[in-house]
């Protein structure tokens, strides 16, 4: 059943529309405005809801002469990733009500956090690749804002800096992509098209013809290396995961919708949803490796965590691995692991960090030393992130263990098949996931063991703030129980199912089938190494944790040093602007833009193969003209003009200068009269005549001196000079040498001139040349507006040069 468009436009366009409302509903609601913010989420939410089932796309026209619309595609991933993007977001803005009691800036908060809101929406239901990058670099930008909501604290700014370059970045390699995709798709699908899914024409509804042709045309690493930058920045996949646990710098129910639950997604979205385009082996083994390897690494880091948010970050940046490794493994487990998770990971992390939330905000600190045995004045939170710590350490039978089996199963199955170095998989899923249950039984272990004596007061959080973490793990023990069959699985056949559907490639039709192992599997085996060697080194916790910060503390070894290190040189070059570039000089204005202009014209004639004249066949062809009956005539012509060109250059004087250039004119003139085009001689003749009166008239405001030449100056110009000459010859060059009249013989092949045509030119323009009658006669109003186009651009240039000196003394 087709969704309805009303319905799907309003669930992208309320929160924009809150977004726009919020300056003026927070002078009414003032701190109650959260509510607001929560009402309309929950208003997509149900709109979402009525949705249900439905599949199809719906297009919303914008300028249909140009054939550019906004196209939305509604399937079970697009559901899923909506559905934590709202459903979260009810919960988040409800959070913020208590959260953000006194704190600065809440109109912008809002306002932000719901365009946030309205972006990770768009990214969830875009159907062609256009709304899809507007969308992902909105997000971006929105949460550009929101990581840098403590504006005047230095850390928050450059949280928000590394965010945003890191993340923009990593988006414009996709886009690079994205265009190779469209340029590929013109062989592939037969049209050029950004049309990803939901119609028959396009990119994945002709997945099989795509591939064919990337790889055809040697595009297809291209693509998959840009396509998976873009999907690495933006979750936080090594080495590209250092913005993360800055971006912890945001108040807390920021970290736990952006960093959680939607953001971040938008990265393993990605990946699923190019999954059944671009599934090869050469996708498994970049994806599977990329996912484990940051699965490891940031799990690792999180050991070494000293801050509750800072843990949660690594920890959210390894589970995103996990989800990225899951969808690159090219077997139906994989597709199931990485759906699996993206539910289970949004449930119990969004719960952690409100619970992180609340821990900082009523015990005051955030440092994992100086905290310990809550549970006695938080003893609701203490159960909270039981059931959330124990899913996210993949312990039986919590929710988490479910999508590691997955994984386990995945990998294994991977081994299997293809044998040598793919064993490596398992083995390497089971040392993350060792990590990954240490810390979280370090998290969880905030709650037990004895209070330090340093730890002032605890208070109870208030109920804004308890309510949503208690409904995720409400929601966390209901995955669990229905996992095992106590229950039934309506999260797994309403929601998980249509999803892996969508992210499934070529495997048979398939569907989750999830119960608590009864029996042992060589996946089950896996969990228990995993627990028991995890078991075994948590008394060990502190000597890893020490260790691994020492290895951090290492530059060579710090991605966060490479980064530091090329923003500061970065920084180095941009003091070099103000001295070479932004002079406040003309001449350095003018020069800078020509130079850039021919780059770009030498560069495309270079993209484009573009060969290199014949010098010698255009030397015959001058010398074949020069001999013809009006050659010796021609030749004295463009001689005097010639020399008139090189008098303007050294003219002493203004006069001597305008007369030379005047000279240069009238030959030209000339020229055109022996090359029979009266008409065209005429033109050239009124306009020389026009200009040099003008020129006169206006000689007596230029300036009488413009001052000494000096030689570190004439130098840069006449460097500048030469390589717009250079780039002008070639461009003539090109355009005429070899086909001089391949324009001029396409138009009579296909489109002869009428021969009362030729009648009309002699009776009513008086010419034979069509191009000069339909000029002067025909066109003439045109062409005196051509010529008044031209005059103020003079008069332009002549202002600029009366106002040299006073740029050169500002």
């Amino acid at each position: 059943m087709q969704p309805e468009p009303a319905v799907l436009l309003a669930v992208l366009a309320l929160p924009f529309l809150g977004a726009a409302l919020i300056p003026l509903v927070y002078r009414v609601l003032g701190e109650r405005t959260a509510y607001f913010a929560a009402g309309v989420a929950a208003v997509c939410l149900a709109l979402l809801f009525t949705q249900y089932g439905m599949e199809g796309r719906v297009v919303v026209e914008w300028i249909p002469q140009l054939n550019a619309n906004l196209v939305l595609y509604l399937d079970g991933l697009a559901f899923l990733i909506a559905l934590l993007a709202s459903g979260v977001g009810v919960l988040i803005f409800t959070y913020s009500g208590g959260y953000m009691h006194g704190e600065p800036w809440q109109a912008k908060y809002y306002t932000s956090l719901l365009v946030f809101m309205g972006a990770m929406l768009g990214v969830a239901l875009a159907a062609d690749l256009i709304a899809l990058f507007v969308f992902w670099e909105l997000t971006s930008v929105a949460s550009f804002v929101l990581i840098g909501h403590y504006q005047r604290s230095e850390s928050s700014r450059y949280a928000a800096r590394k965010s945003m370059l890191i993340t923009v970045s990593g988006g414009l390699f996709m886009l690079v992509g994205f265009l190779l995709l469209r340029f590929v798709a013109a062989d592939a699908i037969g049209q050029a098209t950004f049309a990803l899914v939901g119609s028959p024409d396009s990119m994945i509804a002709n997945a099989e013809a795509m591939r064919a042709a990337l790889e055809e045309s040697g595009l297809y690493l291209p693509v998959l290396a840009l396509v998976g930058i873009g999907a690495a920045a933006k979750s936080a996949q090594v080495p590209l995961h250092i913005w993360l646990p800055d971006a912890m710098e945001a108040p807390t129910p920021v970290s736990a919708f952006l960093h959680s639950a939607t953001m971040v997604k938008a990265g393993v979205y990605l990946v699923g949803r190019f999954r059944p385009l671009l599934i090869t082996d050469e996708w498994m083994l970049a994806f599977a490796v990329l996912g484990l390897v940051t699965m490891t690494v940031a799990a690792i880091l999180a050991v070494g965590a000293t801050d509750i948010k800072e843990l949660l970050a690594y920890s959210t940046a390894s589970h995103l691995g996990l989800i990225v490794a899951g969808f690159g493994i090219a077997n139906v487990y994989g597709g199931e692991t990485g759906v699996l998770h993206i539910l289970n990971h949004a449930v119990f992390k969004a719960s952690l960090f409100l619970v992180a939330g609340i821990v900082a905000h009523e015990a005051g600190t955030r440092a994992i030393a100086e905290l310990g045995g809550l549970r006695e004045d938080l003893p609701i939170t203490a159960g909270i992130t039981a059931i959330a710590a124990l899913g996210m350490a993949g312990l039986p039978p919590f929710n988490g263990f479910y999508s590691k089996e997955l994984l386990f199963e995945a990998t294994y199955e991977v081994g299997l098949e293809h044998g040598g170095l793919w064993w490596l998989l398992p083995v390497v899923a089971v040392f993350g996931s060792v990590f990954t249950f240490l810390y979280s039984i370090r998290f969880l272990m905030l709650f037990f063991g004895e209070k330090p004596s340093g730890l002032g007061e605890v208070h109870r959080p208030p109920w804004a703030m308890l309510a949503p973490p208690l409904l995720l793990a409400g929601i966390a023990s209901y995955q669990a129980l229905s996992y095992t069959g106590i229950l039934p699985q309506v999260f797994l056949s309403g929601i998980a199912d249509p999803a892996l559907a969508s992210v499934s490639a070529g495997e048979e039709a398939h569907h989750f089938d999830i119960h608590f192992p009864t029996k042992l599997s060589p996946y089950v085996l896996m969990s228990v190494v995993t627990i028991a060697l995890g078991a075994v080194a948590y008394p060990f916790y502190d000597r890893l944790h020490h260790g691994v910060r020492r290895v951090r503390s290492v530059d060579l070894l710090s991605p966060n040093a490479y980064y530091d290190g090329g923003i500061a040189a970065l920084v180095s070059v941009s003091d070099y602007v103000p001295r070479y570039v932004q002079t406040r000089l003309l001449r350095t204005y003018a020069s800078t833009v020509m130079l850039g202009v021919c780059a770009l014209g030498l560069g495309g004639y270079a993209a484009a193969g573009a060969d290199i004249p014949a010098i010698g066949q255009l030397a015959q062809s001058v010398a074949a003209f020069v001999a013809g009956p009006a050659g010796l005539a021609i030749a004295i012509v463009l001689g005097v003009a010639l020399v008139g060109a090189v008098a303007v250059s050294v003219a002493p004087s203004h006069i001597a200068g305008v007369l030379t250039l005047s000279i240069l004119g009238f030959m030209v003139a000339v020229f055109y009269v022996l090359a029979s085009a009266p008409d065209l001689a005429l033109t050239q003749l009124v306009i020389e005549t026009l200009v040099l009166v003008i020129f006169l008239l206006v000689l007596d405001k230029l300036p009488a001196f413009y001052g000494d030449l000096d030689v570190r100056e004439a130098i840069p110009d006449a460097l500048v000079a030469a390589v717009v000459g250079i780039t002008v010859t070639f461009t003539v060059l090109t355009t005429t040498t070899d086909r001089p009249d391949t324009i001029a013989r396409f138009f009579v092949e296909r489109a002869p001139v009428p021969d009362e045509h030729g009648h009309v030119l002699l009776d009513y323009g008086g010419g034979g040349n069509v191009v000069n009658v339909i000029l002067v006669d025909f066109r003439a109003l045109d062409t005196m507006g051509e010529i008044s186009v031209v005059a103020m651009a003079a008069l332009a240039v002549l202002t600029l040069v009366g106002m040299r000196n006073r740029g050169e003394n500002a």
